[in-house]
């Protein structure tokens, strides 16, 4: 059912009952519709239109006497035409800027922190995942022994990403022959991106062994492809704490909760839910509207954040029953902070 087939009393009332369900959390009846909606009309009116929205599938009826509540469908009518964005607070702004860490800290810190103050001011689930890194340029990889048959290679990456792996080697190097490797790896692969260098890394180092490097050298062109695939050990999803949602009405009998902690230890499912979402700016994806049926009676609102070729997402994720205009705006700002502690 299209949006355009309803009638400006229609509209009217659906936005009264989503506004009243998501204050309180109880079907709304057709007197306080009445009176919420600024008609100027009687209750037996508006149980007229509210059966007619039931009729179209944007209001739901869960019991015989009770009043009504939205649909997914009502809720994506609510956010796409009827919804005035709300800007978050001078307090929210001020929290959040507070809360949020230094520009000089990691980009993992960034994103645990924004996703725990995100949930805290929206009372969802926060969440953020961290960028995908095979598009970023090696700047400089350094070789750094730590142990006598143990090295250390830490990446330096454009826009200041800094990633760091052990390799196992079975004899001790000489300083002189490691930092030939170095010199090597970084003559023929800095400036080029991680999926760039694992394309083409064989031809990039064939005979091109420094004396005494041949065993790390050989390490390198047998183990490239891990070596360099430094997204699949930075494709963590930070979470804020599901207490946030647990108080949540939606969430009262028991096997709701064991639902959500599911969701909430089976990682992956949120991980693959935010790695879907590729376009800029904001995603809202309400019940049914979710690829897996585990989230169908939750939204997933979501932000990119991009800064020098790193891409990732940001967001909360709650009950269809949510503030969306408060919750869309705090999920942008906090996205364009993450970006701004980038730089």
């Amino acid at each position: 059912m299209s949006m355009q087939e309803l009638t400006q009393r229609e509209l009217r009332v659906l936005e009264a009952v989503i506004q009243m369900y998501i204050e309180t959390a109880e079907p709304a009846g057709s007197q306080a519709v009445a009176r919420r909606s600024g008609l100027g009309v009687s209750a037996a009116t508006v149980r007229n239109t509210m059966g007619e929205l039931e009729r179209k599938g944007f209001l739901f009826h869960p019991h015989t006497s009770a009043g009504r509540i939205p649909t997914d469908l009502a809720y994506r009518a609510y956010v796409d035409r009827l919804m005035r964005l709300a800007p978050p607070s001078q307090a929210d702004r001020q929290a959040l800027a507070s809360e949020l860490p230094g520009e000089n800290t990691e980009l993992e810190g960034i994103l645990t922190r924004a996703a725990q103050v995100l949930g805290v001011l929206t009372q969802e689930l926060g969440m953020a995942v961290a960028p995908k890194l095979d598009p970023v340029v090696l700047e400089r990889l350094d070789l750094v022994p730590v142990a006598a048959e143990r090295v250390l290679l830490v990446f330096n990456l454009k826009s200041g990403v800094v990633r760091t792996i052990f390799v196992q080697i079975t004899t001790t190097m000489a300083q002189g022959a490691l930092q030939g490797v170095a010199r090597v790896l970084n003559e023929r692969l800095a400036g080029l991106s991680l999926r760039e260098i694992r394309m083409t890394l064989s031809d990039r180092l064939r005979d091109a062994a420094p004396e005494g490097g041949q065993e790390l050298m050989n390490i390198f062109l047998a183990e490239g492809d891990d070596i360099f695939d430094l997204t699949s050990r930075s494709d963590e999803i930070h979470l804020g704490s599901a207490r946030m949602l647990a108080d949540q009405p939606e969430f009262s009998s028991n096997e709701r909760m064991r639902g959500l902690l599911d969701i909430t230890e089976q990682r992956d499912l949120l991980r693959a839910s935010l790695r879907a979402r590729h376009d800029p700016g904001v995603s809202i994806t309400i019940g049914g509207e979710n690829i897996d049926p585990r989230l169908t009676d939750l939204t997933l609102i979501t932000a990119s954040y991009t800064r020098g070729g790193l891409s990732g997402v940001i967001g909360v994720l709650g009950p269809t029953r949510m503030p969306y205009d408060k919750i869309i705006g705090l999920v942008e700002h906090t996205s364009r902070l993450v970006e701004g502690l980038m730089e």
